[in-house]
C-alpha cells in the first residue's frame, strides 16, 4: 500500500500522527526546487501553512536598493515562524523566501490548519517552541549587526560554517555579504585583513580557514 500524505508527513513531524485521518483530505505534498517559480515575497498573504519535510528554504529581508540579509533557514522538521505569525495574526508576510535545494513541502489549507491547532496540543507546543528559538536567533543576529565589528561577524560566520575536517567554504563575497546583511565591498575589505594576517586564504568562490584558533581569538578579543 502506498504511504498517504499523513504517513509521509508524520515521518518528519511525528506529532502529526495524532491528527485524525479525516483532517487530511485537503493536504498535499509538493516538491519545489531553486528553479520553481514562487511568489512568496514580503507582503504575501498565505493560503496554506507550510511544513518542510526535506530540503532547505532561506528566509530573508530585502530593501529597495536590492540589499538582502538572511534571517534564518528552514530545514527538515521545521517551519517558518514569520509565516506562522502571519497566518495566526492574519497579517501580510514580513519576509521573502528562496528555495536553495530540492525541497518537499507539506501544504495545509489555513482553515484546516487552524483546526489542527485546536485538536493537537503537541503541534501548538511545536509552533511556540520554534518561535522562541527563532526569536532568540534573530535577536542574536540584530545584536551582531548593531554592536559587533565586521571582522568579528565574518569570523563568527566562517567558524560556524566550517570545521576542522572541512575548512573550506564555497562562497563568493557577494553571497557572504547577503548572509551578513552588509555591502560586498565591506566584506571584501574585512576578508583582506584576515588574509593579510594569515587567518584565512581565499580565491574565486571560496574561503579557507587557515588558523581556527586565531579566528576564535578574534571573537574573544574583537581585534582586527
Amino acid at each position: 500500500m502506498h504511504p498517504t500524505v499523513k504517513d509521509k508527513a508524520s515521518l518528519t513531524f511525528p506529532f502529526l500522527a495524532f491528527i485524525p485521518d479525516s483532517y487530511w483530505m485537503q493536504c498535499e505534498i509538493r516538491t519545489v526546487s531553486p528553479s520553481t517559480s514562487l511568489f512568496i515575497r514580503e507582503g504575501h498573504m498565505f493560503q496554506h501553512a507550510v511544513f518542510v519535510l526535506s530540503g532547505t528554504v532561506r528566509i530573508f529581508k530585502g530593501n529597495e536598493q536590492g540589499r538582502e540579509i538572511t534571517l534564518y533557514r528552514v530545514q527538515d522538521g521545521q517551519n517558518c515562524v514569520l509565516m506562522m505569525a502571519s497566518i495566526l495574526g492574519d497579517t501580510p508576510y514580513e519576509a521573502s523566501v528562496e528555495i536553495e535545494e530540492e525541497t518537499d513541502l507539506l501544504l495545509v489549507p489555513i482553515p484546516l490548519f487552524k483546526n489542527w491547532i485546536e485538536i493537537c496540543q503537541p503541534l501548538k507546543q511545536f509552533i511556540f517552541g520554534q518561535m522562541v528559538e527563532r526569536i532568540t536567533s534573530v535577536m542574536t543576529l540584530l545584536d551582531s549587526i548593531a554592536f559587533r565589528p565586521i571582522t568579528y561577524r565574518i569570523a563568527q560566520f566562517l567558524l560556524g560554517n566550517t570545521n576542522d575536517k572541512n575548512a573550506t567554504l564555497r562562497i563568493t563575497h557577494e553571497q557572504a555579504a547577503i548572509e551578513l546583511g552588509t555591502a560586498r565591498e565591506v566584506v571584501s575589505r574585512a576578508l583582506k585583513v584576515l588574509t593579510d594576517n594569515r587567518l584565512i586564504s581565499q580565491g574565486r568562490g571560496y574561503i579557507e580557514v587557515l588558523d581556527r584558533d586565531r579566528l576564535l581569538q578574534v571573537l574573544q578579543d574583537e581585534v582586527l
